[in-house]
């Protein structure tokens, strides 16, 4: 991944069988949430995934409301959590968590509790985001993305393929441009 694929990640979509969750969610949130969704009958963000590991960076509460929604794909961005612009922070006051945490967490399948992690980049001195940050809405459709399968992914209008400056598809560890 080059510089520019950092600051503008690509939209990929990926089964969610194969993304894996660090830290749980909260049912309150996740609950406001799905009626949120369902009400706007859009996606509004796809959810932060790490390419090496498919470990869910930000979004693990959109990722359960499209799980209960019965949706087989995800809509993500792909980062490379190995560079060292992102790092992580626990999310409460005085709470550490490291990057060996999460990829722990998120491969040993002892999930770390809601809200432990925040993923920020550093852009440039001094300049921390939160992840979600370089993560562009995309306003697709709930029912898009409910009949979306590995199979019909190009049989998608061109308005998603201009509108978020490509897609990949979801059998696929990157995907195909």
């Amino acid at each position: 991944m080059n510089e520019n694929d950092f600051l503008h990640p690509r939209l990929v979509f990926i089964k969610w069988e194969r993304l894996k969750e660090h830290e749980g969610t909260e049912p309150i949130r996740l609950n406001r949430l799905l009626k949120k969704i369902m009400a706007d009958g859009f996606l509004r963000k796809p959810i932060a995934v790490d390419l090496n590991t498919f470990i869910i960076l930000d979004g693990h509460h959109r990722f359960h409301c499209l799980k209960q929604l019965g949706c087989e794909i995800i809509p993500t961005y792909l980062f490379d959590y190995r560079r060292a612009e992102i790092v992580v922070f626990g999310y409460r006051k005085g709470e550490k968590i490291t990057k060996e945490d999460v990829i722990r967490a998120g491969l040993g399948g002892n999930k770390l509790p809601p809200r432990s992690s925040k993923h920020m980049i550093r852009l440039g001195y001094n300049n921390l985001v939160h992840i979600s940050y370089l993560e562009k809405d995309i306003n697709i459709p709930l029912e898009k993305v409910k009949s979306m399968t590995a199979s019909n992914l190009f049989a998608m209008p061109p308005y998603y393929r201009r509108e978020t400056g490509g897609f990949r598809r979801a059998d696929s560890p990157i995907g195909y441009s």
